[in-house]
């Protein structure tokens, strides 16, 4: 009988993959039943994020909560970047946590599982060149790695710290992840990394010579791969050869984030972002240019140290001028390990607040614009979910969330559907028969 296994996944789209990853490896050591009933669990990882001070203070609420509800002789591992960063001081804090497993050491999971309080959270370890195990939440879309770590040292962020240095994963392998993945029924891929247009700059065991342009270049030409999504780009890497890329390629999505974290060149400089305002604000443009149908999501942190008013009205008048399409927006969060946790010009709370206050309630202006001028467009929708109520989910190729009447028959499809209802954050529409 199969033992069965609770897994709660906290953070980015990396983390997701990262999960299926550990999924994959137990399996081939022994058959796991995944279960959302804590207490009939048998093994219960927790897969941490560090990015933001929240889910580190609810780690070890958590963690207390499992216990208390777990069956006699379940097995407790956390694992993520806040393994990576804490470490040993897990368990001393937390004894019944049984293994602790860092975000840059996830190939080890069948090592220390059967370890009681087992600690491996190396950020030198080199996982680029590792075959995992097949498995995906999802057999209609397949999420893949394509670097490790990152080299970048913005003062706000902690992920340098718990993934390590940035390694390229070879292009031949992530061919062979995305073709099998293809085979067994996906049409999309998302290609994961903390920055993934500077991919290319380091590889481990390989003297490989390709960027990230070259990467979708060869990616495109996988047969019966139908799009190519991609998370996160650096506003920095984005040159002219990328972005032609982009707008020219019909396999990739034309939805793209261009993290902004602030409007303030003076503030994007004591971020060690390495752009300017005005750099940001023209690759935007040559975006809308090059490929007027894409849409822009952003990520903008609000009260970092020394933002002035001045410093925040220019996130303002960035937001008025690229008018994003998404936005992912969070008051400033001291983290252990980054420079800025040290800086002495802290923002108030109350004014970070009400800053973002501001900032989310003008941005649910712009996207209620948005979504109402899409009554009535026609969407190509890949559908890829089956939800209550007689509905398949899917997305458009601009990334947007569309709902229609429909059964499994309509999985892994990609079909034109007419909006009929907007929302701010989905669309309801019915599907165009010839």
């Amino acid at each position: 009988m199969s033992k069965k296994l609770f897994i709660e996944t906290l953070g980015c789209a990396m983390n997701v993959r990262d999960t299926e990853h550990m999924i994959a490896e137990l399996n081939q050591k022994e058959p796991y039943e995944l279960t959302e009933e804590l207490s009939q669990a048998d093994l219960i990882i927790i897969n941490t994020c560090s990015v933001r001070e929240k889910p580190v203070a609810k780690l070890f609420s958590e963690i207390g909560l499992f216990n208390k509800h777990k069956k006699e002789g379940a097995k407790i591992g956390v694992a993520g970047c806040t393994a990576s960063h804490l470490g040993e001081e897990i368990i001393k804090r937390a004894p019944s946590v049984d293994f602790v497993l860092g975000a840059r050491n996830v190939s080890k999971i069948t090592q220390v599982v059967d370890k009681k309080h087992a600690v491996e959270v190396s950020t030198d370890y080199d996982e680029s060149t590792y075959a995992f195990g097949e498995y995906r939440t999802n057999p209609f879309k397949a999420m893949v790695n394509i670097s490790i770590g990152c080299d970048k040292s913005c003062t706000f962020c902690i992920v340098p710290h718990t993934r390590g240095d940035e390694i390229s994963i070879p292009s031949d392998l992530l061919v062979q992840e995305i073709t099998k993945a293809v085979d067994s029924g996906a049409k999309e891929v998302m290609l994961l990394g903390q920055n993934v247009n500077n991919y290319g700059r380091r590889f481990g065991s390989s003297d490989e010579k390709i960027d990230f342009t070259g990467l979708l270049q060869k990616i495109s030409k996988i047969e019966g791969l139908e799009r190519i999504r991609f998370t996160s780009p650096h506003p920095l890497h984005m040159d002219d050869a990328f972005l032609e890329e982009f707008a020219s390629n019909p396999k990739i999505c034309k939805q793209i984030h261009v993290p902004l974290q602030s409007g303030s060149t003076a503030l994007l400089k004591a971020m060690k972002r390495g752009y300017s305002k005005e750099w940001f604000l023209n690759r935007c443009e040559k975006i809308r240019t090059l490929c007027p149908e894409a849409t822009i999501s952003t990520d903008i942190i609000v009260g970092f140290p020394g933002e002035s008013e001045s410093d925040f009205e220019d996130t303002m008048d960035v937001l008025e001028k690229v008018r994003f399409e998404q936005m992912f927006s969070f008051k400033y969060s001291p983290r252990p390990y980054t420079e800025a946790a040290e800086f002495e010009n802290q923002i108030d709370d109350a004014i970070a607040g009400e800053r973002l206050s501001r900032l989310q309630k003008r941005h649910t202006q712009i996207l209620d614009e948005i979504m109402d001028a899409q009554l009535g467009v026609v969407h190509k929708v890949y559908f890829d979910e089956l939800k209550p109520g007689n509905r398949a989910a899917g997305r458009s190729d601009d990334g947007k969330l569309v709902f229609v009447e429909g059964s499994e028959e309509l999985l892994g499809k990609i079909v034109d559907v007419q909006i009929t209802k907007t929302s701010r954050g989905a669309l309801d529409g019915v599907v165009i028969t010839e």
